[in-house]
């Protein structure tokens, strides 16, 4: 199974909008396996009016990326940080390289599952 990671970039190499002003998010593909993949594109409607979110803004970028878990951003904040929370969503200001930043994130990801499933095997045992 795989996780969705929804990244805000306008140059498809590093991690350098603003939530508020990403005009699009690249949507990836997390593997179990570690590895990484780029599924598509995902045009956007800027939330941020001078600092300011609406809610119908927030709700229309929900909506492009609600089957995501994860959103990297290089900025973003409390307002729409919380607003992401609340709807199942974390975010990351990791303003880095792509590929640097989804590598970490892929590599956390298999770390917890096999320490996951350490653990349910001790708890058998």
């Amino acid at each position: 199974m795989s996780i969705k990671v929804a990244v805000a970039s306008n140059d498809g190499k590093v991690i350098n909008q603003h939530f508020g002003h990403a005009q699009e998010f690249l949507i990836f593909d997390l593997n179990d396996d570690g590895t990484f993949e780029f599924v598509e594109t995902r045009e956007n409607v800027p939330t941020c009016n001078g600092g300011d979110h609406s809610v119908s803004a927030l709700d229309s970028t929900l909506d492009i990326i609600k089957d995501t878990s994860i959103v990297l951003v290089s900025q973003i904040g409390p307002g729409a940080s919380q607003f992401l929370l609340s709807n199942g969503i974390q975010p990351f200001m990791i303003p880095t390289y792509i590929d640097e930043a989804l590598e970490k994130l892929a590599a956390r990801i298999v770390k917890l599952k096999e320490e996951k499933i350490a653990d349910s095997k001790s708890d058998v045992n």
